[in-house]
């Protein structure tokens, strides 16, 4: 395993990393999802990624778990807050950063994580009240750096002007091989601000995987087949990106590496990406995501498959 500084702070996180969004805690059995954890720190990833709305606190509640053996410095941390939680409970007020930081923390088993992270950008509260309120977070040691995930180039410019305040480390944006919009403005901008990526969704969903045939039904052990984790992929099942898809097989096979480890690498070419979050509801699934830390790819190779992406309509 590989790894990389995170931004301006001083934590190295391997290059792929765990998450935990429609897996763990929802969509797969608990001896399963342990299983993948383990695998997961045996394979040397020590990145793990979670939110207090995944499941509504169920992935934090199953992680606290999982993670309970292990010695607290071993692992890095993230978890994230905005989503909603009950009828009232949702948005980056004050009253929500500290009392959602206070649940996450009872879930998780942690007096702190490494990494909290704005989930979406919330217009419904002033960007001065959330940032002082992620300084009183860090101030007081529950969380030791913050990031954001899906804030538009201008809300990271204006958190960027405000003075006295805790300064971001990180981005989760979606980016993959079919998905690249944040190279225009967000990658740019964190690069130049001490701020690396974390991307979500680098396999969109798990179609850069190759296994879904256009015309064909999914797996039946697949995400596409998962009454509870299907939803978000029903994007990238168009005939048209499946066909794409395929075609990037022979590409990968020049590579002399799996489809989905093509992909990964892809997307950790950019300097400014610290790590890839995969999901995995088996540990064979991560040995191979894994695998894709070391590989060097000739970029012409890299080229081929962005020619072949580039012919779908914009996402």
């Amino acid at each position: 395993m590989k790894f990389r500084q995170l931004g301006s702070s001083d934590l190295n996180v391997s290059v792929i990393s765990l998450g935990s969004w429609l897996t763990f805690g929802v969509g797969v059995e608990a001896d399963s999802a342990t299983a993948c954890v383990n695998r997961a720190f045996e394979l040397g990833i020590n990145f793990i990624d979670t939110a207090n709305v995944y499941g509504r606190g169920a992935a934090e509640t199953f992680l606290g778990e999982a993670l309970a053996g292990r010695k607290r410095d071993s692992y890095v941390l993230a978890t994230k807050v905005f989503g909603q939680m009950s009828d009232t409970d949702q948005g980056l007020s004050a009253v929500q950063i500290h009392k959602q930081m206070d649940a996450s923390l009872a879930r998780l088993k942690t007096d702190y994580v490494d990494l909290y992270q704005c989930h979406r950008y919330d217009p419904n509260t002033p960007l001065e009240e959330t940032m002082q309120a992620l300084t009183e977070v860090v101030k007081a040691g529950k969380a030791r750096y913050i990031g954001f995930s899906e804030w538009s180039p201008q809300n990271i410019e204006d958190a960027l002007a405000l003075t006295g305040m805790e300064k971001f480390v990180s981005s989760q944006p979606q980016y993959s091989l079919l998905y690249r919009r944040p190279e225009a403005k967000v990658i740019p901008i964190s690069a130049a601000n001490g701020i690396s990526q974390i991307v979500w969704s680098p396999l969109a969903q798990g179609v850069l995987t190759g296994k879904y045939l256009p015309g064909a039904t999914p797996p039946t052990d697949s995400r596409a087949s998962s009454d509870s984790m299907s939803g978000a992929i029903q994007r990238w099942m168009e005939p048209q990106v499946l066909e794409a898809v395929q075609k990037l097989k022979p590409i990968a096979e020049q590579a002399g590496c799996s489809l989905a480890q093509f992909a990964l690498a892809w997307v950790l070419r950019e300097p400014n990406v610290a790590s890839a979050i995969v999901g995995a509801s088996k540990p064979a699934q991560l040995d191979d995501n894994a695998a894709a830390a070391d590989l060097v790819i000739d970029p012409a190779l890299f080229a081929k498959a962005e020619a072949i992406a580039a012919e779908l309509p914009k996402a």
